[in-house]
């Protein structure tokens, strides 16, 4: 067995699939390490396969489109104990994989490259992704996963392959590089990172890259993995808010260094509850949805609480929500009956009824989500 495989993705590269093949070659030969170099070709038309053939590499053909698609079929192609991925554009160098390859001897099951320690060349990525997008985006990867690693979107980094496979990775786009990185941490493997240079790439084209689109993507795919972010985090925060503010103005109004809250703050308030509760119930369905499909590992901690929040004790707290609810509106009735129906303590009835109809939206809304995780939670059989 090969010890490396040096992958390079490859869609119409025929100007500088040679230059990134030769110099993946030439560190194979100066190192000693015992390697190929495999090109995953995504359907190119302009002869790289031919070109990257005749300087020595193996050609794998990935019809599947999409870098993710590129880099599932060429680890999958891979011969080498340790795969090193890497664009086929002559932006990263090839012949300085040295120290990626010696923390993965040391036992590492990812080596993420980082530019911003290594050095960025003039002109080799654009002010609005240097600034912005990677710096933004690794933030996001550090603080939603852990992850330990400064540049969370470096194209250039080594991988165990069988590590790697067993992860199972899925996304078919430019968030692969997000999706490995984040499924390593979520399964707990050791990632280090080492610095590597980004230059100007060699073509004369404009990159498949498109900051925006694919910005997007790997942001939404953060958020998509971390239901607590998403969900939990700003659901608990808007739910203590509308409680907090329900509860200091349910008696009346309350003057707070010159201005008024009175019943329009109160109504504000109470449809905060319910979108907190809403958003809270996502994050317990995400999280188990998530769990079901293999997308996340079991979790000790939060697989206990999941597993105490069973379809029947969200309806019986929906049933005793919803019930004061409506004996909150019987009550508003009966006062208005008394009156004759006619005015009655227009504010504090108002509050009252307000109050009411939300502990009766919200035990709809649990109940409702009570029955969608019971809905999940129903086996299946494979057709005879």
């Amino acid at each position: 067995m090969l010890e490396l495989t040096i992958l390079m993705p490859c869609l119409n590269e025929a100007e500088t699939i040679a230059r990134c093949v030769d110099k993946a070659r030439g560190f194979l030969a100066a190192s000693g390490v015992t390697g190929e170099v495999l090109i995953a070709d995504n359907g190119s038309s302009d002869g790289s396969q031919a070109i990257a053939e005749a300087h020595g590499a193996r050609v794998a053909a990935v019809p599947e489109r999409g870098y993710g698609a590129a880099l599932i079929g060429g680890i999958a192609a891979a011969r080498g104990r340790f795969v090193i991925m890497g664009d086929a554009d002559d932006s990263y160098d090839f012949a300085k994989l040295m120290p990626f390859v010696e923390r993965l001897r040391a036992g590492a099951d990812i080596v993420m490259g980082n530019r911003f320690k290594g050095g960025i060349a003039r002109g080799a990525m654009p002010p609005l992704n240097r600034y912005l997008g990677n710096p933004g985006l690794s933030f996001l990867g550090r603080l939603f996963f852990g992850v330990r690693a400064g540049d969370f979107h470096c194209g250039l980094r080594g991988f165990d392959r069988d590590r790697v496979r067993a992860l199972d990775l899925r996304t078919t786009g430019m968030e692969f590089a997000s999706e490995m990185v984040v499924r390593a941490a979520l399964a707990d493997y050791r990632i280090d990172e080492v610095p590597t240079t980004l230059s100007p790439d060699g073509r004369s084209r404009p990159p498949h890259l498109r900051p925006w689109r694919d910005g997007w993507r790997h942001l939404r795919f953060l958020l998509i993995y971390s239901p607590r972010w998403l969900f939990l985090y700003p659901g608990l925060a808007i739910l203590l808010a509308g409680m907090i503010g329900t509860a200091v103005l349910l008696p009346g109004p309350v003057m707070v260094a010159g201005v008024l809250f009175d019943l329009h703050t109160f109504i504000v308030s109470c449809f905060a509850i319910l979108v907190g509760l809403q958003s809270i119930t996502f994050a317990v369905i995400a999280r188990k949805y998530a769990a079901q499909r293999g997308l996340v590992p079991p979790s000790a901690n939060y697989g206990q609480l999941l597993s105490g929040i069973t379809m029947e004790r969200m309806l019986i707290v929906a049933l005793i929500g919803g019930a004061a609810g409506v004996g909150g509106l019987l009550y508003c009735v009966w006062v208005w009956a008394a009156a004759d129906f006619g005015g009655a303590g227009y504010s504090t009835q108002l509050r009252t009824l307000a109050l009411s109809a939300t502990a009766v939206a919200a035990g709809l809304q649990l109940a409702f989500a009570a029955f969608l995780s019971g809905v999940m939670d129903v086996g299946t059989r494979a057709p005879k």
